[in-house]
C-alpha cells in the first residue's frame, strides 16, 4: 500500500513515546465518574499490551459503569495493527477482550489516530482519553473537535500559546483538568529511548520516568474546579478571601510600553478592581473561571499600539505608531531584533523588559475596593 514517506519520515524521526503513570492516570479520571457511567471510551494511542489508560479502564470497567473500552496499536513502519475491545465481565484479566485487525489507508499507518479505520472508531466512541503524540497535538485536538467529542487528553502547557489552541479555549472548546500531583508529570520511557538530551534530575535510570513539569491534562467536560476559578468556590462567590486591588497599589504593577494594560506577575496578584487589559502568567488557565475572566489573546499575538520594526537596512530598530511615526529607536542588535512585537514593560517612558510568557485577560465583574463583600 503506498504511503506519504515524508509523514513517515517525520514520524520516525520523532520521539513521541511517553507512557502516562497508571496513578497519574487514576487521580484525574476520579473526578469525571459521572461523565464516564454508560458511555464508550476509546484509547486510541494506546497498546493494550502496555498502556495504563487501557489497564485502567479494564480493570475499573464495572465500577465507573462503562459501556465498551477501545484501545487501537500502531504500528510504525508495518501493518497490520489491531484493536481491542473490551464489554466487561473480567476485569482483572488484560487479556479479556475482542481483538479485531485494522488496517492504514493510502496517508495513514495501521493505528494512526489519523486513519480511516481509527476515525471509524472515533465515530463509535463518546469519550477519548489518552496521551496523544506531543508533536501531533494540535492536529489531534482538531479532529476531536471537528467529530464533536468530548476528551479528558494529556498535553503540553505550551500548547496555549499556540494561536489555533488558544481560540480553543477562549472560545471554551477545551479547559484545563485537574492536573499532576505537585505539577509533576512522569512518563515511563520505553528501553531503546534516548535519554542523553534529558538533564539531571529529569531522568531517573532506576526507574525510567522523566519529570516534566509542563504537562497537564486538557478537557471539555464540565468539572467542579471550573466552577471555582479565582474568587468562587462552587460557583458561589467566596466572602472569606482576602483581594488584591490596583487602587492604592499602583506603582506595583507594571505598565506595559506597547500595550494599554498593565502586567501581573503571579496569578496570586490579579487586581479583582482592575478594569483593562492584564498580563498574566499562563498559569492563569489552572484557575480559569468563564464566569470570572474573559480571555482576550496570547501576549505574542494580541495587536500592539507599537509596532517593533527594523529600519534602514538594519541600521536602526524602531517602535512605529499606527500613523507610521517612529516613538522610539536604537542601533541595530541581535538580541533586540529577536525581541519583535513581544510584550515590553514601560521603563522611565521608555521600551524595558520583556515578561515571560504572558496571557492578556480582562475581569468580567470587576469589583471597587470601596464595593469588595469578600475580606
Amino acid at each position: 500500500m503506498a504511503k506519504n514517506e515524508n509523514m513517515l519520515k517525520a514520524k520516525q524521526n520523532t520521539f513521541d513515546e511517553f507512557y502516562t503513570e497508571y496513578q497519574a492516570i487514576s487521580n484525574e479520571i476520579s473526578h469525571y465518574r459521572n461523565h464516564l457511567k454508560g458511555k464508550i471510551i476509546y484509547c486510541n494511542c494506546d497498546d493494550p499490551a502496555s498502556s495504563n489508560f487501557w489497564r485502567f479502564f479494564h480493570n475499573n470497567f464495572a465500577s465507573l459503569g462503562l459501556k465498551k473500552i477501545i484501545s487501537t496499536h500502531f504500528v510504525k513502519d508495518s501493518e497490520p495493527s489491531y484493536k481491542m475491545e473490551y464489554t466487561g465481565g473480567d476485569d482483572f484479566n488484560m487479556d479479556a477482550g475482542k481483538i479485531s485487525t485494522i488496517y492504514g489507508d493510502d496517508n495513514y499507518t495501521a493505528g494512526d489516530f489519523r486513519s480511516n479505520d481509527c476515525i471509524e472508531l472515533l465515530k463509535e466512541a463518546d469519550i477519548v482519553c489518552t496521551n496523544p503524540p506531543f508533536s501531533l497535538f494540535n492536529e489531534y485536538i482538531n479532529q476531536l473537535i471537528y467529530n464533536d467529542k468530548k476528551f479528558i487528553i494529556v498535553g503540553k502547557m505550551s500548547a496555549i500559546n499556540n494561536t489555533e489552541f488558544f481560540d480553543l479555549l477562549k472560545n471554551d472548546k477545551v479547559w484545563l483538568g485537574y492536573g499532576f500531583e505537585n505539577g509533576n508529570a512522569y512518563f515511563r520511557l520505553p528501553e531503546d529511548a534516548d535519554t542523553s538530551k534529558y538533564a539531571k534530575g529529569v531522568y531517573d535510570p532506576k526507574t525510567r520516568l522523566v519529570k516534566f513539569r509542563n504537562c497537564c491534562w486538557y478537557t471539555n467536560l464540565d468539572i467542579a474546579k471550573r466552577h471555582d476559578g479565582l474568587w468562587h468556590i462552587n460557583g458561589i462567590f467566596d466572602k472569606t478571601q482576602a483581594h488584591k486591588y490596583y487602587e492604592g497599589n499602583e506603582n506595583y504593577y507594571s505598565q506595559y510600553y506597547n500595550l494599554d494594560g498593565i502586567d501581573v506577575k503571579t496569578v496570586a496578584d490579579i487586581p479583582i478592581d482592575y478594569t483593562g487589559y492584564l498580563g498574566v502568567p499562563i498559569t492563569i488557565m489552572d484557575y480559569f473561571n468563564p464566569d470570572e475572566i474573559e480571555l482576550i489573546d496570547t501576549g505574542s499575538q494580541i495587536e500592539k499600539k507599537l509596532i517593533h520594526t527594523v529600519t534602514e537596512a538594519k541600521k536602526t530598530i524602531s517602535y512605529v505608531d499606527k500613523d507610521g511615526k517612529i516613538v522610539w529607536s536604537c542601533p541595530y542588535s541581535v538580541p533586540e531584533r529577536k525581541i519583535g512585537n513581544s510584550l515590553r514593560l514601560l521603563n522611565n517612558g521608555e521600551p524595558g523588559d520583556t515578561p515571560f510568557s504572558r496571557i492578556i485577560i480582562k475581569i468580567k465583574n470587576p469589583i471597587k475596593r470601596s464595593e469588595d463583600l469578600g475580606f
